[in-house]
């Protein structure tokens, strides 16, 4: 059985993720305005509502054969159990406050009705990346892997997410899409 860390050592630990938030939120700061980084951030933002940028991949890459439309389907269920264990479950467990209710007014974004921990966004791009990379190939991975960075660093960016709800969303999609990926692997050498 794990013990509960002290007061003391909770208070370490929160004051240093708190650090590590204002770190990087100062160093977002250095680009926010910068009228590139806000066009590709606020725009990766929204593509990320609903994991909206995924099924578009996802569709896109349907079109291109009978394997690959199944494939889509497979990705856009995946990411729907996804969505309901992140969003449903993981952040009702912690409730944690965003660091403002409607995110940076510089920016426009949907307000988010969940809590802020851990980052849906960061999850469902990183889940996603791994699923895709599963179908596609490795040599894809930095594709994918690239368009859930942006995706996920546009969070922290708008100021809609903490940098450490990013972090722990990245881990914890990975983790769910390794998950996935060996019952998808399963599930297909059981069929056949």
């Amino acid at each position: 059985m794990v013990d509960a860390p002290d007061p003391e050592e909770r208070h370490h630990l929160l004051a240093a993720i708190d650090a590590f938030d204002q770190h990087v939120d100062a160093r977002l700061e250095r680009l926010r305005g910068n009228p590139v980084a806000d066009s590709v951030f606020s725009a990766a933002t929204t593509l990320g509502d609903f994991s909206l940028i995924w099924h578009l991949v996802g569709g896109l890459r349907g079109l291109t054969s009978e394997d690959r439309a199944q494939e889509a389907f497979e990705l856009t269920a995946l990411l729907g159990a996804e969505s309901l264990l992140v969003n449903q479950g993981v952040k009702r467990l912690f409730g944690r406050t965003r660091p403002t209710e409607r995110g940076d007014e510089r920016y426009q974004v949907r307000r988010p009705s969940t809590s802020s921990f851990p980052s849906g966004h960061a999850s469902s791009g990183f889940f996603a990346a791994t699923i895709l990379t599963s179908m596609s190939g490795r040599k894809w991975a930095p594709v994918w892997f690239g368009l859930a960075t942006i995706v996920a660093l546009s969070r922290p960016y708008v100021r809609i997410h903490h940098a450490s709800d990013v972090v722990v969303g990245a881990a914890f999609g990975v983790a769910l899409g390794k998950i996935a990926v060996a019952g998808r692997n399963r599930a297909r050498a059981i069929v056949g």
